[in-house]
C-alpha cells in the first residue's frame, strides 16, 4: 500500500498536485502523485498537498454516439473490477463522473466549450469539434496519466450550462467515454486501449422509435428529422474514430429474420485488432480458422429465430483483425456456459466467469444478445490488459536495479 504524507500549504510552486482543503478529511488517504506543478488558488484558500508513491493509471477510451449503450457498457466494465460505480460523494449532484473502487469514468461532454445556448447561437452541434475544448481535454487526460489530480469542468445535462469544476484524482483505471475520445491525435496517443460502439443506422433508428414513440410520444417524422439533423456531423467527426479503435462492437440488423425492421433481434460483431500489446483476440474453436456454428439443440435452448455464431480473420480499415459474431438471442442465460466453453482467450479468472457476469446483470439492456456478451468479454480483456501493464511496470524498476 502506498504511504502518503500531507501538509497544508499556500504555495503553488511545489512539484506536487494540490486539492482544496474543503474536500480533505483527517486520516483520509488520497491516491495520487505528481511530479510537476498542478492546481490553482481558490480565493486564497489553503490547500492540502499530498504526495504518494503509487501506480499510474491505465487509460481507456470508449467512443460512441449518444444513446448507443456507453452507460451500460461502463456498468459492466466497473462490475468486472468490483464495486458499484457511483457519482462523487458530496459533489455536484449533476456530475457526469462515476467512481468505483478501482475505476473513474468521466464523460467527455464535460469538455464542451459552448453551453447549450452557445451552440444554438453559433449553429453547431455538440458533435462539432468547434464546440469542444480539446486542448484542455488533452492536458487533463495527460495529467491524470502522469498521476496528477485535475480540476475537471462539468457540463450540466439538465440545465445545459457549464458548472464549476470538480477535483478528480488518479484511479487505477481511468476511462474517458463520449463522442470524441479518439478524435484528437494527442488524446488518442494517451490511450492504453480503445473501444468503439458502432450501432448501424437501421438499429439506431429502430431503438429511437421504440424509446421516443412509446415512452415520449414523439411522432415518426420528428424522430427521423432528429436523426437526420445530426447525421452529417456524426459521419464527419464521430464515425471515423472507429478506424483507430482496438476493439469495435458493431450492432447490425439480424440476418435470421427476412426484412426485419424492429431491431429486437440483433447481429453483433466483436472486431478485434491484431497486434495490440497486452491484448489477445478471443476466438471460437480454432484460432485463425473461419467458423460458422449453430449451437441450438440439446445444450442451448433456442426459440425462433435461433442463434448463429461465426468467427474468422478479416481486415478492417487496413488492419488485420479477428471477428467474432453472434446473431440471435439467448432464451436462458444460465445455458451461456455452453457457448463460453467453446470460446478461448477470454481472460477469465475461473471457468464460467462470463456466464456469472451475464447472470449478475441480467436486467441490463442487451443481456440476452451479443451486445451484453461482447461488452462483458471486452471488460474481462481490459482487466487482463490492466494486470499485464501493472506487472510490466513493476518489473521494469526491478530490471533497471539489476543493471
Amino acid at each position: 500500500m502506498a504511504v502518503c504524507s500531507a501538509h497544508t500549504t499556500t504555495s503553488l510552486h511545489s512539484p506536487c498536485a494540490t486539492v482544496s482543503n474543503t474536500g480533505f478529511r483527517q486520516k483520509q488517504v488520497i491516491f495520487f502523485t505528481s511530479n510537476r506543478r498542478s492546481g490553482r488558488r481558490h480565493g486564497g484558500a489553503r490547500t492540502f498537498q499530498v504526495s504518494c508513491s503509487v501506480e499510474k493509471p491505465v487509460v481507456i477510451g470508449l467512443a460512441a454516439d449518444s444513446g448507443c449503450g456507453k452507460s451500460t457498457f461502463m456498468r459492466r466494465l466497473t462490475s468486472v473490477f468490483g464495486g458499484a460505480a457511483e457519482p462523487p460523494k458530496g459533489g455536484n449532484p449533476d456530475s457526469n463522473t462515476l467512481i468505483s473502487d478501482t475505476t473513474t469514468v468521466i464523460c467527455l461532454d464535460d469538455y464542451h466549450s459552448l453551453d447549450r445556448t452557445g451552440r444554438k447561437e453559433k449553429g453547431v452541434t455538440a458533435l462539432d469539434p468547434r464546440a469542444n475544448n480539446f486542448d484542455l481535454m488533452y492536458e487533463q487526460v495527460k495529467a491524470i496519466k502522469e498521476g496528477q489530480a485535475i480540476e475537471k469542468p462539468i457540463y450540466n445535462h439538465v440545465t445545459g450550462l457549464l458548472d464549476p469544476p470538480e477535483v478528480i484524482t488518479p484511479p487505477k483505471i481511468f476511462v474517458i467515454e463520449g463522442l470524441h475520445p479518439m478524435f484528437d491525435e494527442r488524446v488518442r496517443d494517451l490511450l492504453d486501449f480503445s473501444i468503439y460502439l458502432d450501432i448501424s443506422d437501421e438499429v439506431k433508428f429502430a431503438w429511437k422509435i421504440q424509446r421516443d414513440m412509446a415512452e415520449r410520444g414523439h411522432s415518426l417524422e420528428s424522430i427521423q428529422a432528429s436523426i437526420e439533423a445530426r447525421k452529417p456531423d456524426f459521419d464527419a467527426f464521430i464515425d471515423p474514430q472507429k478506424q483507430y479503435a482496438d476493439a469495435v462492437i458493431e450492432v447490425l440488423p439480424t440476418q435470421l429474420i427476412p426484412d426485419d425492421n424492429e431491431g429486437k433481434v440483433l447481429r453483433v460483431k466483436l472486431i478485434m485488432k491484431e497486434g495490440v500489446k497486452h491484448f489477445n483476440p478471443v476466438y471460437l474453436f480454432d484460432e485463425g480458422s473461419s467458423i460458422s456454428w449453430v449451437p441450438c439443440g440439446r445444450k442451448l435452448t433456442c426459440s425462433y429465430p435461433g442463434i448463429k455464431f461465426a468467427y474468422g480473420p478479416d481486415t478492417y480499415f487496413g488492419h488485420e483483425v479477428s471477428v467474432l459474431e453472434m446473431d440471435g438471442q439467448f432464451d436462458r442465460l444460465d445455458e451461456l456456459i455452453y457457448v463460453e466453453s467453446h470460446l478461448s482467450n477470454l481472460s477469465t479468472k475461473f471457468y464460467g466467469e462470463v456466464t456469472q457476469q451475464m447472470l449478475k446483470h441480467a436486467d441490463f439492456p442487451g443481456s440476452n444478445n451479443g451486445t451484453g456478451l461482447f461488452q462483458t468479454i471486452v471488460g474481462l480483456k481490459i482487466r487482463d490488459l490492466y494486470e499485464q501493464i501493472v506487472a510490466e511496470r513493476a518489473g521494469a524498476p526491478a530490471e533497471a536495479a539489476k543493471v
